[in-house]
């Protein structure tokens, strides 16, 4: 592979595809120079460092998360948007592990404005205006959502429901069938209940 043929692009989706096979944290310009067979010096003008190679890896896969996300969501509401979106995540975990760990990945502020993750809270505020919540209950119910999906992605791809019945699909099932049935019935929080409690 010449060097004149590498870009940053190819570079990026060399070391996603390495993450999926070895690790996200494995993943550094020294690995992706012996894929390419060159020198890690000639791999400079292109990347930084390594945590510039892995931020790059994180915005991919974060906008193809987000693609996936949005098709799958197309037309649906309520549940069945929630139950898609639900599955998109799952999916992807299983389909691209390493691309799904840096989705993860922590960006600097403005990098992260500027990355596709806006669109997944945008996409998940989407769902949420199917449950009538307003804000700051919305952005509760963003954080909530977004810890169920990756709390059981992320249990489920380290075999933590793998010896034990049932089996973990039908799980996922009744959590999300339960995550449906909090949202509709969102707990109100009455500022000054705690007072009158008390008295």
């Amino acid at each position: 592979m010449g060097r004149e043929r590498l870009t940053v692009e190819r570079l990026t989706r060399a070391g996603a595809e390495l993450a999926d096979e070895v690790g996200f944290e494995q993943v550094t310009v020294s690995e992706i120079a012996r894929r390419f067979d060159v020198k890690v010096a000639s791999l400079y003008s292109h990347l930084k460092n390594s945590h510039d190679l892995r931020t790059r890896i994180a915005l991919l896969a974060l906008e193809e998360l987000a693609d996936r996300c949005a098709a799958a969501l197309a037309g649906r509401a309520g549940k069945d948007a929630l139950t898609a979106f639900a599955d998109v995540y799952r999916d992807y975990a299983r389909e691209h592990p390493g691309r799904y760990a840096a989705t993860q990945f922590r960006l600097d502020p403005q990098t992260a404005a500027a990355s596709a993750g806006v669109r997944h809270s945008q996409m998940t505020r989407a769902i949420l205006r199917g449950y009538d919540l307003a804000e700051p209950e919305q952005t509760h119910a963003v954080r909530l959502i977004g810890s169920v999906f990756h709390g059981y992605v992320s249990l489920e791809m380290a075999g933590g429901f793998s010896h034990s019945a049932p089996d973990s699909q039908e799980s996922w099932s009744r959590s999300l069938d339960a995550l449906d049935a909090l949202l509709r019935n969102w707990p109100s929080i009455h500022p000054h209940s705690a007072d009158k409690l008390g008295r």
